[in-house]
């Protein structure tokens, strides 16, 4: 039969099994009226007064927003937020992306991502987690860090956070806390969040809030120069606004939290012998780096010694910033990956990624179809994909029995799970 998997912007349809198992949340359609809808939320907030009650004429206004790797609407976020404080002037607001430890956005890209208007006529500053300059220490972690925040974000009279709420493979849920730390975060302070005790506490997973370091820690430096109000939504497969949450941050980031677990979140009976998996398409599906994500939703149902097969576009690469080809580049398997990371004394940014990464290839064969070369596949210690149905039939040719597979053309907006996990 065939499937639709999410893949870059124009999508990618393949032939499977037909006792394939297709897994995927229930559609849920946009609000009718996605701006009116945010704006009203905003109105009448979670835990806060509307959000023009809270903001003063002469205050200085910062909006943090997710980098070009999300698909966050800021189209539409950013615009109701001025349009809510029009009582503010223009050359009070600094819209501040949270890139993390990830590139800077061009002008072309904030375009795309805000409108022109707003790119020229808003401040837009990149997150320099590496610039001293442009941090500011706001305390100390009892994670055994000082906690630095970018600086125009501390000074603002009002803080404003926005995101979109989804699983997320090791905080639990994404949006939120999440948009201060590490999207605005200086380099320590993320090494530590990030560190491999963290990654691979068992409790660092999808969907989980519970005793889960990684959002503790989140929450424990929001606490410390916390935003005033946080705007955040969340989607559907067409990255359509289904739903709006906005007021107190973790008053309004628990109910979204709430939302987005009864509707991506879905029980399996069983493990697979094989999984297929989109990385949820562009932006998600930009690089490899991002694609691990993909990868990890499926390591939650593959069976062990199984097969893992993503689909995502890569269009800009490995990717081409940060450490993460360098640091697959370092051992020659995911088993002496896993044992240099783990040596408390291995610290580099993006150790984090290549260790997820790892985990998964110990448990399971990963394939990838994308635009990378087969030798750029081949340095990441995966196997290139040149047609996912090719691979499957080269799959059932290595066993005497049908293979049970499972489908998931939305990628991690979906994350299904098996009971014992």
């Amino acid at each position: 039969m065939k499937q639709t998997l999410l893949y870059g912007q124009e999508n990618l349809t393949i032939d499977v099994p037909d006792h394939a198992h297709i897994i995927e949340p229930k559609h849920i359609p946009a609000v009718d009226d996605q701006m009116g809808a945010v704006l009203k939320s905003m109105a009448s907030p979670i835990g806060t007064k509307p959000l023009n009650e809270m903001v003063k004429k002469d205050d200085t206004v910062a909006i943090v927003i997710s980098d070009i790797t999300r698909p966050t609407p800021n189209h539409i976020l950013v615009p109701a937020i001025l349009e809510m404080l029009d009582h503010v002037p223009h050359e009070q607001f600094v819209i501040i992306n949270g890139t993390g430890t990830h590139r800077d956005q061009t002008r072309e890209e904030f375009v795309g991502m805000l409108g022109e208007w707003i790119v020229d006529n808003i401040r837009i500053v990149n997150n320099q987690c590496h610039n001293n300059d442009e941090l500011v220490k706001v305390g100390e972690s009892k994670y055994g860090c000082d906690v630095y925040l970018n600086k125009d974000y501390v000074e603002a009279d009002f803080r404003i956070v926005t995101g979109f709420i989804e699983p997320h493979f090791f905080a639990g849920f994404s949006g939120g806390p999440k948009g201060i730390m590490p999207g605005i975060a200086g380099i320590e302070t993320i090494m530590t969040f990030h560190n491999a005790r963290m990654i691979g506490n068992p409790k660092a997973t999808w969907g989980n809030m519970v005793d889960n370091p990684v959002q503790d820690m989140t929450r424990e430096i929001n606490a410390m120069c916390k935003p005033e109000f946080m705007l955040n939504v969340t989607l559907n497969g067409d990255k359509d606004i289904t739903a709006v949450f906005s007021g107190e941050l973790y008053e309004a980031h628990d109910a979204g939290c709430a939302y987005a677990k009864e509707h991506a979140m879905v029980k399996c009976d069983d493990r697979f012998d094989v999984v297929i998996t989109s990385n949820s398409g562009y932006p998600l599906d930009q690089n490899l780096y991002q694609a691990v994500k993909g990868m990890s939703a499926a390591h939650k149902i593959v069976k062990e010694g199984g097969t893992i097969i993503v689909a995502s576009e890569c269009s800009d690469g490995l990717p081409g910033h940060g450490n993460y080809a360098d640091i697959l580049k370092m051992a020659s398997t995911p088993a002496e990956l896993l044992q240099m990371i783990e040596d408390p004394e291995f610290k580099m940014f993006d150790q984090w990624q290549v260790q997820k990464q790892a985990v998964i290839q110990v448990w399971a064969d990963v394939h990838v179809y994308s635009k990378l070369s087969d030798e750029q596949v081949n340095t990441a210690m995966l196997t290139p994909s040149h047609s996912i149905t090719d691979t499957l039939d080269k799959l059932n040719h290595t066993t005497d029995r049908e293979l049970s597979v499972a489908v998931l053309p939305l990628g991690p907006l979906t994350i299904p799970y098996v009971e014992e996990d």
